[in-house]
């Protein structure tokens, strides 16, 4: 993996395409800055474990690797989020573009309402930095709403299926200490067809060029 250099990929839509949910001035400080700042990490401490691999002690192997999980688990996440949005005027966002994923929703919440309220509740009882997943197991297939601190990605074993970012650069510049209403706008940019399909793919298609990435956390 020391030979892998990681970039930010490019968003499927411009800076203001997601207005007036996400402001494009927060869009491109997000991207541009925030997710930039873990590549440019990720990339540094992969190097260091290269460059240290025969000299490190085991406290600053542990230290490193904080670093790396930090870092990495920022690249991954943010490059599913940026897939998980399109702008609101986009069929994308319409829940008839995951016909199966919101039938599964449906069995599971009883509802797509009651689904968001469940995701709701969840992302707002997040104290701190962290992320709400909605993710798949591999194992039983069984769908669960869930959360992340920090820059963790979701469990081993579940596949992601959307991620919210409520770290306060997602939203602050725009909306404040009004968390409620950005959760609740979200939903109009959320890409039911991105979501339709990691429903049915593979978890490695999901991750795509990320997957050794993820496997290393």
């Amino acid at each position: 993996m020391a030979s892998i250099t990681y970039t930010v990929p490019a968003l499927p839509y411009p800076y203001n395409a997601l207005e007036p949910c996400i402001s494009e001035q927060i869009m491109t400080l997000h991207h541009d800055k925030h997710h930039f700042t873990y590549v440019q990490n990720l990339n540094a401490v992969l190097k260091a474990q290269a460059d240290t691999s025969s000299t490190r002690n085991e406290s600053q192997d542990q230290e490193l690797r904080a670093v790396f999980a930090f870092n990495a688990g920022g690249h991954i996440n943010h490059s599913l989020f940026w897939e998980s949005l399109a702008p609101p005027s986009s069929p994308k966002t319409k829940e008839s573009a995951s016909p199966k994923l919101t039938a599964a929703l449906t069995e599971k919440w009883g509802g797509i309402a009651a689904f968001k309220d469940e995701f709701r509740k969840v992302l707002l009882g997040i104290r701190g930095s962290g992320w709400g997943w909605l993710a798949i197991s591999q194992g039983s297939g069984d769908l669960s709403i869930m959360s992340s601190r920090d820059q963790e990605t979701v469990p081993k074993g579940y596949k992601p299926l959307l991620g919210i970012d409520m770290w306060e650069h997602a939203y602050y510049l725009q909306y404040l200490n009004n968390k409620a209403g950005y959760v609740e706008r979200i939903w109009e940019i959320v890409n039911w067809e991105v979501l339709e399909g990691r429903f049915l793919r593979s978890m490695e298609e999901v991750y795509g060029s990320l997957t050794d990435l993820k496997a290393a956390l």
